[in-house]
């Protein structure tokens, strides 16, 4: 048989994320989508609860529990409270997480130390690029390595903390090979240009930023894993599964608070829970919420057992995930009426939000 039934550590994970996501992101969440920032403090404090240092090894001062299920487990909960303050939060885990999965010993000495500080690092990851034919498999943005040197060329998109950070991921295609490979750049590097924050129709108090490489040039010790390298499609998986683990939050949150007003909201002397149109719709909404999240907790499993490629379960629980959240957040805007297309309601931000899943390969991984 399979349990489906948190351990009592990811038990203890969850009801702290959860306290976190509702007394603290929930209550911030319309201010920080108004003035497109998070405030300081919540990012402090969602820092402090210890997700990434926890799965650093413990050779560097961590607990080396760097568990895909109970990743997952803590960004839905995260993403309940508020997508963008959870994207923020994880942003170190870009870099930090591949640098604990396939770094060399000197890499692991050079970078992870810096996750053990009190408050986070300044680093983060480049995957996405511009354009509708972006093929996370297939960069456009290039390494070329000529003796020790590699010479990076290209341009990427969402990166998120772009413009505050030290050092970044850079994910690009071996010219030679056509192998997706990562380096490790510092971003005052001469060739690296900063372009201006993108502006986003959702997750607009994520800070995100357009990075081009022209010509940046750094050494073959840059690369992540050293000679042997990097699952790229290792990381794409962990990847899918963080970000659908998100959506479950998100859509979990518009389910709830769509319920909770479907039940106080008296039309014609009953609540318009009880009317057959908005209970079907709200039934579908929480089947569609747990469904996406059986797949998104089978496909973090094995990425945990590491029995063979979870490119199939990564990819099922991606898409149905991105789906499920279209509908749910729709359908909650709908059980509103007219006050779900109105920003003082949660509702329509979230399905702002949700619409971007399709699109932000590289933004979370676990």
């Amino acid at each position: 048989m399979i349990s489906l039934s948190p351990s009592e550590d990811q038990q203890q994970l969850i009801d702290v994320m959860r306290r976190f996501a509702v007394n603290d992101l929930q209550p911030a969440a319309h201010e920080s989508d108004e003035h497109e920032r998070v405030a300081a403090n919540l990012i402090t404090t969602g820092w402090e609860l210890g997700l990434v240092p926890t799965a650093i090894p413990e050779d560097f001062g961590g607990l080396g529990e760097l568990s895909a299920v109970t990743g997952a487990l803590a960004l839905e909960e995260l993403a309940y409270g508020d997508l963008s303050a959870a994207l923020q939060i994880m942003t170190p885990a870009l870099f930090a997480f591949p640098v604990i999965l396939y770094g060399t010993a000197e890499q692991r000495e050079q970078h992870l130390p810096a996750f053990m500080e009190a408050t986070a690092p300044a680093r983060t990851a480049a995957w996405l690029e511009p354009g509708v034919f972006f093929d996370p498999n297939h960069l456009k943005t290039t390494a070329t390595i000529t003796g020790e040197t590699v010479t990076i060329t290209g341009e990427k998109a969402y990166v998120p903390l772009g413009a505050t950070a030290e050092h970044l991921l850079v994910y690009a295609r071996n010219s030679e090979s056509g192998e997706t490979e990562a380096y490790m750049v510092a971003t005052a590097t001469a060739g690296v240009g900063i372009g201006a924050r993108e502006k986003l129709m959702g997750v607009r108090a994520l800070p995100t930023y357009r990075i081009t490489f022209n010509d940046v040039q750094v050494g073959v010790a840059n690369k992540l894993g050293g000679t042997v390298g990097c699952d790229a499609h290792v990381l794409l998986n962990r990847a899918r599964v963080a970000l659908a683990a998100m959506a479950v939050g998100v859509s979990r949150a518009a389910f709830e608070y769509a319920r909770d007003y479907a039940k106080q909201r008296v039309q014609f002397g009953v609540p318009i829970a009880q009317k057959q149109a908005i209970a079907f719709m709200l039934a579908e909404m929480a089947i569609e919420v747990d469904s996406a999240r059986l797949l998104v907790w089978e496909a973090a499993a094995k990425l945990d057992t590491l029995n063979g490629d979870t490119t199939r379960e990564a990819y099922l629980a991606s898409q149905y995930a991105n789906k499920a959240s279209m509908f749910v957040t729709d359908s909650a805007v709908q059980t509103l009426g007219g006050y779900g297309f109105i920003r003082e309601y949660p509702v329509e931000r979230l399905l702002r939000n949700v619409r971007g899943f399709g699109t932000f390969d590289g933004l979370a991984i676990l």
